[in-house]
């Protein structure tokens, strides 16, 4: 590893060699709402047509293109639903900078019209801090749910349990459009459906102007936002087996002051889960086996609503409000079987178990943006608030029998668990150019959350409930953390770099009636990042440093544990305490016509890292999370994206890495060091008569710490798509999870006992959609793209 780290430290010093190329910069934008465009394509041709240079605008609608030659050429600005727009450039040896001012690109009436269906390729792109990875029409990504698509994009994984990781490392701070959420703090992303989604950026190595939660990175959900005239929308249409329905409308409306966007949903979902258990223990010399069934059957309803609005003040400011409601109930019935046999395996008891349990969520959250733009370009000002609250109410009811040697009914237990959480998020953000190539940020953030969670569990005695095993208390969180950021960013030819600093100071309160906890923490700290990138024609070359924090969630730090299995239960650990990462990467895209490469090498040390703990007592095998001394982790990372045809598209990722574990609790050495691999291939095939056809298999090789190994884990999905209806509707029929390959297999090892687990919480899944597009332009906005045309 360290041979490959200075190999490639040499390649990119090396690079800084070279003399300093002409840039030609600018900013691009809409000429009726006058917004910037993101995402434009921008080309340069020779006099012959031969494409010298392609670029993007970035996040704010600049561009910036380096080492061109000498002579006369034409630039041309593309992006879908807009008329191209070409110019001519003369590049002057000798002039450094070249400032084409800002770009106005005019909507186009015929396009408009037109549905979008094409975007069939997902796009890579290495920004400065950040790789962003534009989601398209892939089939994969059009059913289901935020979940399918975060399954999909490179270095992201999605466990069967619905636990999101990157690289393999499940510290990762999941925003929706750059902001925390209640559905990512909950693990309800599975309530926003793919086709609301229109980016997703992964950043392994944040700036300062991000969070500096989550050891792994940053995933950011960027959520579609209406850019058309006129009306538009879509509908669709899902059904599945098992039970999968689902309604998705969408309709926005935008004109020259007011741009108004909504999505709608409406869920009905079940899952089929089956785990399986078999256990040893020795007591007092004497070995007692168990083999233990749970058969889960889920239903979840749920409704989601995103409405939203944009007000243009004038060509330089702007108002947002938002509001997003997403409302569950669920109900679950959970059968488990228990064996339990002697040394001689020969049987001593047989118990059974039912739980039945209704769980009702309420989310809402409220949104507030100011923007203001300035006529220097790319100088900006944002104000952001930001609101919500939300409600749960679950309940569980447990009847237990024993069927062998005798029947036998034991006492019924009921459990009851009411929360609610209020946060409010403050945050104000200020760009300033100081030239063409440099820029200053900073900001100013607050959050102030608040969440209450009380739980009981009582059992029944003849006619009375009386409360069970002491288990009743109301405890309540706080949590104030309070930021600021500054960083500097510049171009030097082809090199560009930035640095920052933030800082953040933590304040957490846990308190509960019984004083059982009364915890108090404060924490502040310095968190520093270093990005530099260096531009060659078609690749960059970017070397990262960031220092980063892991808060342990509301689940890990909640006492209360749920009785559903008689056998094992899951408990928080109140006095938890961050974790903190230093994270190296170096990183090279390279880009030919047909062929992507996008390798990284990446080193992280994380102090106080937080893992799971097994212990036993009284004959029940309890987990709670820990933390140990570190973990240190080292990996190399590749991702490919192959088009060898114009029908054919392979993409290949793969992720190597060595860790190394060292701690103890309860006086268990917990030292371990160990290796994993894991990897995905995706094809899509574009077949004769719109038929396009994707699937994709994910592979995650065997994991071990010091308790617990989990052997190798595979899933394959598969999907076909049909464009019917003039280009107007899709037919889309999807596998997800085929053959039930996707099965966790573990085994955890102890001084008395082990046990081993096969779970597979999701069966596989069969769904069909149909999804219609509509467009009704303005007739304002028709008559300004044919006088565009015209002229």
């Amino acid at each position: 590893m360290k041979a490959i780290t200075t190999s490639i430290l040499i390649l990119f010093s090396s690079l800084f060699a070279n003399a300093q190329q002409t840039t030609v910069s600018g900013k691009v934008k809409d000429n009726t709402s006058k917004e910037t465009l993101p995402y434009v394509t921008v080309t340069v041709k020779d006099n012959a047509l031969k494409t010298i240079l392609v670029g993007v605008t970035d996040d704010r609608g600049a561009f910036s293109l380096e080492a061109l030659p000498s002579g006369k050429m034409t630039i041309t600005f593309s992006f879908i639903g807009y008329q191209n727009h070409s110019q001519p450039l003369e590049i002057i040896s000798g002039k450094p900078k070249i400032e084409l001012g800002t770009i106005g690109l005019s909507t186009d009436a015929v396009q408009l019209n037109a549905v979008e269906i094409n975007g069939q390729k997902t796009n890579v792109s290495l920004k400065l801090d950040k790789k962003v990875f534009e989601v398209g029409k892939d089939v994969l990504s059009q059913n289901g749910s935020a979940h399918d698509v975060l399954n999909g994009v490179p270095s992201v994984a999605v466990s069967p349990t619905g636990a999101i990781s990157l690289r393999g490392n499940s510290s990762v701070l999941v925003l929706i459009n750059g902001r925390q959420s209640g559905l990512t703090q909950s693990n309800a992303l599975d309530q926003i459906a793919a086709d609301q989604i229109e980016r997703i950026e992964v950043i392994t190595n944040p700036s300062s102007r991000y969070d500096a939660s989550g050891s792994a990175g940053i995933i950011n959900i960027i959520l579609k936002k209406n850019k058309k005239s006129g009306f538009s929308g879509q509908v669709r249409l899902v059904a599945g087996s098992p039970n999968d329905s689902r309604l998705n409308p969408g309709i926005n409306f935008k004109s020259d002051k007011i741009n108004i966007f909504s999505n709608f949903s409406i869920r009905s979902s079940d899952y089929v889960g089956l785990y399986t258990t078999n256990q040893s223990t020795v007591n007092n010399g004497a070995t007692t086996f168990l083999n233990h069934v749970q058969n889960e059957d889920r239903h979840d309803d749920g409704k989601l609503i995103y409405l939203g609005a944009d007000y243009f003040i004038d060509e330089h400011r702007t108002i947002t409000t938002a509001f997003l409601k997403n409302a569950t109930n669920d109900n679950d019935k959970t059968n488990l079987f228990y064996e339990y046999s002697n040394a001689n395996n020969a049987q001593d008891s047989i118990l059974t178990r039912e739980g039945k349990s209704w769980e009702k969520r309420d989310y809402n959250q409220l949104e507030f943006n100011y923007t203001q733009t300035f006529k220097q370009p790319a100088k900006k000002w944002t104000i952001d608030a930001q609101y919500d609250w939300w409600n749960s109410d679950k309940n569980w009811n447990l009847s237990t029998q024993r069927l062998y040697p005798d029947q036998s009914v034991y006492p019924g237990i009921r459990t009851s668990s009411i929360g609610n959480s209020k946060d409010l998020l403050l945050q104000s953000d200020f760009i300033q150019p100081i030239d063409t190539v440099s820029v200053f940020e900073f900001g100013i953030k607050t959050e102030i959350r608040r969440v209450s969670s009380e739980f009981l569990a009582e059992q029944q005695q003849e006619n009375i409930w009386l409360i069970y095993q002491n288990i009743d208390n109301d405890l309540k969180y706080t949590e104030t953390i309070s930021s600021a950021y500054a960083q500097f960013s510049n171009k030097a030819g082809k090199f560009n770099y930035m640095a920052g600093l933030r800082t953040e100071f933590t304040r957490i309160s846990i308190t509960d009636i019984k004083n059982t906890y009364n915890d108090d923490k404060k924490y502040g700290k310095l968190f520093p990042t270093v990005n530099l990138s260096y531009k060659l024609d078609a690749s960059t070359l970017q070397l990262n440093y960031s220092k980063r924090i892991n808060r342990p969630s509301l689940y890990a730090l909640y006492p209360f544990n749920e009785l559903t299995d008689l056998n094992s239960q899951y408990i928080g650990n109140p006095d938890l305490n961050p974790s903190y990462t230093d994270v190296f990467e170096l990183a090279f895209l390279k880009t030919w016509k047909k062929l992507t490469l996008n390798p990284s090498v990446y080193y992280q040390w994380e102090s106080g890292y937080i893992q799971d703990f097994t212990y036993r007592e009284n004959d029940i095998f309890y987990t709670t999370p820990i933390n140990i001394q570190h973990e240190i982790r080292s990996g190399v990372e590749l991702s490919t994206l192959y088009n060898p045809l114009k029908w054919l598209q392979v993409n290949i990722e793969m992720n190597f890495y060595h860790f190394s574990q060292k701690g103890s609790y309860q006086e268990e050495d917990l030292d371990y060091e160990g290796k994993t691999f894991t990897g995905r291939l995706s094809t899509q095939i574009k077949l004769p008569s719109k038929f396009s056809f994707q699937g994709r298999y994910n592979f995650r090789g065997a994991q071990q710490n010091a308790q617990t190994r989990n052997n190798a884990l595979q899933s394959l999905d598969f999907g076909l798509s049909k464009i019917l209806l003039k280009d107007k509707a899709t037919i889309v029929f999807d596998v997800t999870n085929a053959f039930n390959l996707r099965q966790n297999k573990s085994t955890t090892t102890g001084t008395d006992y082990y046990f081993t687990e096969n779970s597979i919480p999701n069966a596989a899944r069969y769904r069909l959609s149909f999804v219609y597009r509509f467009n009704l332009t303005d007739q304002k906005g028709i008559r300004q793209a044919n006088s565009a045309n015209r002229n």
